[in-house]
């Protein structure tokens, strides 16, 4: 899905900044998993009620790879998105940002992989995913993401 860069998402090395990255990886999870106002605007995989409900979904694990410098550009970035696994609370979300459509050759920026947990509203405990998101989900879950390098301990 496209994702369109602010001029203010760049540092000061004139490219855009490691951390606007992660709020491009966030936008595309919101449009794929949160219900829009606008009907005709849900992707199918938009079953999630947006905002502070019985069910919230939080951030749990965030993993992200730098493959090259994104350059600004007016024409949006290209965010790939799928489920990686989906577990009883907890599901993963990939992600590969890409140079805007059209541009040769594509780029890879950078991929992530975000684990999301599914809590209460009330106490913050893990509570089964939501059959709906299952569900909606299936057709759009593959392999999990394989990062390049990973750094050892």
């Amino acid at each position: 899905m496209p994702i369109a860069l602010r001029w203010g998402d760049m540092d000061a090395y004139g490219h855009v900044n490691n951390v606007e990255i992660l709020r491009l990886i966030e936008e595309a999870r919101v449009r794929v998993i949160w219900r829009a106002d606008d009907p005709a605007e849900n992707l199918p995989t938009a079953v999630l009620h947006p905002g502070v409900g019985d069910v919230l979904t939080v951030v749990a694990r965030l993993e992200t790879e730098y493959l090259a410098q994104v350059p600004y550009s007016r024409a949006p970035v290209e965010v790939e998105v799928w489920f990686g696994a989906i577990g009883g609370a907890s599901f993963d979300m990939c992600y590969e940002v890409y140079s805007p459509a059209g541009v040769e050759p594509r780029v890879l920026f950078a991929r992530s992989v975000v684990t999301m947990v599914t809590v209460t509203a009330v106490d913050g405990r893990p509570t089964r995913l939501p059959e709906s998101c299952r569900t909606a989900w299936a057709d759009y879950t593959e392999g999990p993401l394989m990062f390049s390098r990973r750094s050892r301990a």
